[in-house]
């Protein structure tokens, strides 16, 4: 789900095989991306996955860095998650969102090539695209529960405004 002029175009590591099934992104009850993006202001509503269209309408998207549904993306192979991210960078060249947030950080540093990166903003862009790395929404990253992927959501919500421009100076 991506078109031009996006503010910030999701990322998710793969689908599950929940999320394949039903034709929805994070789709698995007890995924914690649609709870995250309502509490950080993201929507003004809840939203359920099969509303992910509605998305477009506050200029943002959903794809996956690799398209291939696993149980656990611990199922992927470092090559098909570094194929995956070509893929996805001639795709974010090609529609050039204001900022690509992948959602799994070591997905993201394996798929990317940054093992020492962190979450938040990189230093890396894609074009003219910011890059900025949150926690996995999966209910089963532990690490992380709703209070605190929400801080880090409310962060990128708060880096860019509607024009998609940088509201604070200094990250």
């Amino acid at each position: 789900m991506i078109a031009p002029g996006l503010r910030v175009l999701f990322c998710g590591i793969n689908p599950g095989l929940y999320s394949a099934a039903v034709g929805h992104n994070f789709a698995r009850p007890g995924n914690r991306f649609w709870p995250a993006l309502f509490a950080s202001g993201f929507t003004d509503r809840l939203l359920r996955p099969f509303e992910e269209r509605e998305l477009l309408k506050r200029r943002c998207g959903i794809t996956n860095i690799v398209e291939r549904a696993t149980a656990s993306a611990s199922e992927l192979s470092e090559s098909e998650l570094r194929e995956g991210a070509k893929r996805l960078s001639a795709r974010v060249l090609r529609y050039r969102p204001f900022c690509l947030a992948v959602v799994g950080i070591s997905a993201y540093r394996i798929a990317f090539d940054r093992r020492k990166a962190d979450l938040g903003m990189q230093m890396e862009r894609i074009g003219e695209s910011k890059i900025w790395v949150l926690p996995n929404p999966s209910g089963l990253n532990a690490h992380y529960q709703l209070p605190q992927l929400t801080a880090q959501f409310r962060a990128l919500r708060q880096v860019s405004d509607e024009t998609g421009r940088v509201t604070l100076t200094d990250i």
